[in-house]
């Protein structure tokens, strides 16, 4: 059987046999089942969990209790984000002397929006306890998750951030039914293994000896996925500069020669980049505003948009956010360098390659910065207002 067959077989298991829960139906979910809150309870007979102080725990609804759980024991809750879309972790903050039933809500999705803080790469979080959901799992440490590998590259983040080590437990909680033969054979290099499974009428210790992954595996990882994870582009800037190969899966060789003409464009360009000291400029509708008379109007600049990016670290070189904006195909028509204010305008051909831009950058950390890119507010009065109202 394939990965698929067995994740159809589980999902309609647990649908005809009355054993889901809400949401549904479970079918390609993490499935929600009768006696999740009973099997998250084991978690508190593990040594594990008493010795952890900041435990991760996956979003999903079958994990619930486990969450509310962590907080109760007083321990440090890191929730990833959904479909890791603006960051990996969000810390759980509950409001100072929280009852049970706040820290419960703080358990909740909603709780989860409302009590958290974004942990990013620049955050130093040690992780010492690791809790996923599975659609399928073995007694061996084998697991199957719902098919788009989130857990998999969370835990790949983790290790790569230095937020986990080999020897960090991995836990899984799921319903007896979900404890099913895996074959060995349908295991990747990425595939995450668990040390401990918890379900309504088991702890099962797996022993397993199947290694972890051990970070990132750049070669199967596509561009769509990427796009998709705005912090793993600064991950892969991270260990490219390391010097660690970062070549992904669908990567094509005339890239190469993209980078070049990049770089030699923004070569050509640097000639004409404004001093230090000058003013940003931005769009204004369609027309290109000069933030003063002695700025050089770019040819064909009628639709000119300019992207704004903050929170720049005071020892970064312009050198270095050029080097960065080519590895991300970000590269403007002109940068003004503002590093005593910690800032940058990007110029861009038309809106439609500054929002590119924007959404490529998104997450991109620098420096020990995550960087605040967005496109530049519309200046009203040239230069110095627009300016002011990003800082």
């Amino acid at each position: 059987a394939s990965k698929g067959d067995i994740r159809e077989k589980v999902w309609d298991y647990l649908e005809a046999s009355g054993l889901a829960e809400f949401p549904r139906p479970v079918h390609h979910r993490i499935p929600n089942f009768k006696g999740a809150p009973h099997a998250a309870t084991r978690l508190l007979g593990l040594e594990e969990l008493k010795a952890a102080n900041t435990v991760k725990v996956n979003p999903d609804a079958p994990q619930k209790n486990a969450r509310f759980l962590t907080l109760e024991a007083r321990k440090t809750l890191l929730v990833p984000t959904p479909r890791l879309r603006s960051g990996l972790f969000n810390k759980i903050v509950p409001p100072p002397g929280a009852a049970k039933e706040t820290l419960r809500i703080c358990a909740t999705s909603q709780g989860i929006k409302e009590y958290s803080v974004p942990v990013g790469l620049d955050g130093k979080a040690r992780v010492d306890l690791v809790v996923v959901g599975s659609v399928a799992v073995s007694e061996k440490g084998w697991r199957i998750g719902k098919g788009e590998g989130y857990a998999d590259m969370e835990y790949a983040m983790m290790v790569s951030m230095g937020a986990v080590t080999e020897d960090t437990p991995v836990i899984t909680i799921v319903h007896d039914c979900q404890v099913v033969d895996i074959a060995e054979e349908l295991l990747g290099d990425h595939d995450l293994t668990v040390d401990y499974i918890l379900t309504p009428t088991r702890t099962i210790k797996t022993n397993c000896k199947r290694p972890k992954p051990r970070g990132i595996l750049w070669h199967k990882v596509s561009y769509e996925m990427l796009g998709k994870i705005p912090i793993l582009k600064s991950l892969r800037y991270k260990e490219k500069q390391a010097g660690k190969d970062v070549t992904l899966q669908d990567e094509q060789p005339d890239l190469a020669n993209a980078n070049k003409s990049a770089a030699l464009n923004e070569k050509a360009m640097a000639g004409k980049t404004r001093p230090q000291a000058s003013m940003g400029s931005a769009q204004t509708g369609q027309q290109y505003v000069e933030s003063d008379s002695s700025s050089p109007r770019l040819e064909g600049s009628g639709t000119i948009t300019t992207v704004y990016v903050g929170n720049i670290p005071p020892n970064l070189r312009v050198s270095e956010l050029k080097c960065a904006l080519r590895e991300f195909h970000a590269a403007p028509l002109r940068v003004n360098w503002q590093g005593a204010q910690h800032r940058a305008f990007l110029d861009y051909k038309d809106k439609a390659t500054a929002e590119s831009a924007v959404s490529s950058l998104k997450g991109l950390s620098l420096g020990g910065n995550t960087l605040r890119v967005e496109l530049a507010k519309n200046q009203r009065n040239k230069g110095q207002v627009e300016i002011n109202s990003q800082k």
